[in-house]
């Protein structure tokens, strides 16, 4: 009894630790830009099939609902990631379910050569030049890279970063602390400068 009483103890932890390292990474590194215009970036993962895989739907229902209703004249959503081989890019596989499932009608542009974070951020600068507002869209941890690199690429841009929308309490709950783990591996590379993203 009391070993089945620590396992849920120590499970009922390592959750709740899952869940505030996720919760803490979406907010680091994002201001309170204002502005008309808004850019939602959402960022892929390995794809190798035909269609988006369970990871890249979510990015893109995070994507869509990270939209501020109230800016939605001055928005578009940028899908970036290369193709992995030869296949179709993930650019492309995530803005065809934003359409096709989702029924997404807003503007979207694609950035289809990326095949690592630091090209994703490169390869979509040159369409964050004229928006006043920022979000990258990924898993928190992910996110919070990307953003990091924008800073080192161009912090003039870094400074429009606000939250997106792809931290909510209880969604993944049970594979938080592992995405917790990924991140702060993810994470260990990032200059000892940036240690606002430390924790």
């Amino acid at each position: 009894m009391r070993r089945r009483t620590g396992l849920a103890m120590a499970g009922a932890a390592a959750l709740a630790w899952g869940e505030w390292l996720n919760w803490r990474w979406s907010r680091v590194l994002v201001g309170n830009s204002e502005g008309a215009s808004e850019a939602v970036v959402v960022l892929g993962y390995r794809n190798p099939q035909a269609t988006a895989n369970s990871i890249n739907r979510w990015r893109v229902r995070a994507g869509i609902r990270s939209i501020d209703a109230d800016r939605a004249q001055g928005m578009c959503v940028i899908f970036s990631g290369g193709a992995p081989g030869r296949g179709v890019a993930e650019a492309q596989l995530m803005a065809d379910y934003a359409k096709s499932v989702l029924g997404f009608d807003g503007t979207v542009l694609l950035e289809d050569q990326s095949t690592t974070t630091w090209e994703n951020i490169t390869n979509v600068i040159p369409r964050l030049e004229d928006v006043d507002r920022i979000k990258i869209v990924s898993q928190p941890a992910h996110a919070l890279k990307a953003r990091a690199y924008l800073r080192r690429q161009r912090p003039d841009l870094a400074a429009r970063l606000v939250r997106a929308d792809d931290y909510r309490p209880g969604e993944w709950v049970v594979v938080k602390p592992l995405l917790a783990l990924y991140g702060l591996w993810t994470l260990r590379g990032l200059r000892a400068d940036e240690r606002k993203v430390s924790l």
